[in-house]
């Protein structure tokens, strides 16, 4: 059996959510889980479009299995008007199998996003991103307010999970709080998931 991890699993466009990905999977290794960074490809409006196999840059291509055998996860989508992005709508909606066998029953799980503007839709994208991860029976851990860098944040941060405000030209960078609410969010995970495998060992 191999060693658990947390799967942070993200679609990015611009590159902003992929580096919230980083700051979360750091802050997942901190507690001496590893971290799995996982991608989706894009959707296209083409019909039979096939992306390669592998991407040209960044992390490794999300499979079922990479999801199933995970002890947590982490879901990161760019706001596309107040939801997750089509592509990982698209490799949501083929997790079915998974579903019917109760694989992620359990489990806990976080969302995070990146918006081009202040009040774009970071909360409602990050309620959207919950509802699958429900019907999966994860457990949502979201960010108390015990995490000073909510209370103080400028830009992005919610208690629904981390968001990071990128500026109408996408180039704002993750502010030091953003950075503080991505890592509290992969300790949270692995924490959490570590309390739950003492108790199911």
């Amino acid at each position: 059996m191999s060693a658990p991890y947390i799967l942070v699993l993200y679609y990015s466009r611009h590159g902003a959510t992929a580096e919230m990905a980083r700051h979360i999977a750091r802050g997942i290794e901190m507690t001496g889980l590893e971290a799995r960074l996982r991608t989706v490809p894009g959707v296209s409006t083409e019909c039979e479009a096939v992306a390669p196999d592998l991407p040209t840059e960044g992390a490794l291509y999300a499979t079922l299995d990479d999801l199933k055998n995970c002890a947590g996860l982490a879901l990161g989508s760019p706001t596309r008007f107040g939801n997750m992005a089509a592509a990982m709508k698209y490799f949501l909606d083929g997790t079915s199998s998974l579903w019917l066998t109760g694989a992620l029953v359990g489990k806990p799980a976080g969302v995070f996003t990146s918006t081009s503007s202040l009040h774009g839709g970071q909360e409602s994208t990050l309620l959207s991103m919950m509802l699958p991860l429900l019907h999966h029976g994860m457990l949502i851990t979201g960010l108390p307010y015990s995490e000073g860098a909510l209370l103080e944040t400028q830009g992005g941060g919610t208690p629904y999970g981390p968001s990071h405000f990128a500026g109408a030209d996408n180039k704002r960078p993750v502010d030091e709080h953003e950075i503080a609410l991505c890592r509290a969010l992969g300790q949270r995970l692995a924490q959490t998931a570590q309390k739950l495998e003492s108790i199911r060992g």
